[in-house]
């Protein structure tokens, strides 16, 4: 792969091999990274089409010093959350019902108690994985968002109060929300069997 500078030059000189280059290096991770956010496969083609159509449309406004698979996966974080703000919303349960309730004491109803977690076989772990998507997927659009933008992204708070149009405080909360429904969704699958 040629040096960022070289890379933008020719990119910007229109050569078609260095788009078809950073085509090929960078849609697996976008794809991923889209389907996690959009949940579908076809709208995150669509996500990744738009993201690679807009980067080189705007060649213009890449900034030296930026790596170009980070300014274009930057790109596609918005073209999804732009996806997401247009499509009609699904009816979502509140998450409300995953929060950790409390009794009047101030203490947790049902205690998180450590999990019991698979070892190295590839094939627990590949459940594992399974379980842990699906049940992220389940959250509302608003949790899950974040979720993924600053656990599996791994986008700051600023940034991801950017890119979402909300507070960094509202990505704070909504965060905190959303690892404890995840925590809820996932309990039961590795709580410990009582025996």
């Amino acid at each position: 792969m040629p040096d960022q500078r070289e890379l933008v030059e020719r990119l910007r000189a229109g050569d078609g091999e260095a788009y078809e280059g950073v085509v090929r290096d960078l849609t697996p991770r976008m794809l991923a990274t889209a389907k996690r956010l959009l949940g579908s496969e076809a709208d995150a083609e669509d996500a990744v089409q738009e993201a690679f159509l807009s980067a080189f449309k705007n060649l213009d406004k890449f900034q030296e010093g930026s790596q170009v698979g980070t300014w274009i996966h930057r790109i596609l974080i918005n073209a999804a959350l732009m996806k997401l703000r247009s499509r009609n919303r699904r009816h979502e349960a509140s998450i409300d019902d995953l929060l950790p309730r409390f009794d009047s004491t101030g203490h947790a109803e049902n205690p998180a108690q450590p999990w019991n977690l698979p070892g190295p076989d590839p094939i627990q772990s590949d459940e594992t994985a399974r379980v842990v998507r699906e049940a992220i997927e389940s959250l509302p659009d608003a949790y899950r968002t974040v979720l993924m933008l600053r656990d599996v992204e791994q986008m700051d708070t600023e940034a991801t109060a950017q890119a979402l149009g909300i507070t960094p405080n509202a990505v704070k909360t909504r965060l905190h929300r959303a690892r404890q429904a995840l925590r809820t969704l996932l309990d039961p699958h590795f709580r410990p069997s009582d025996e």
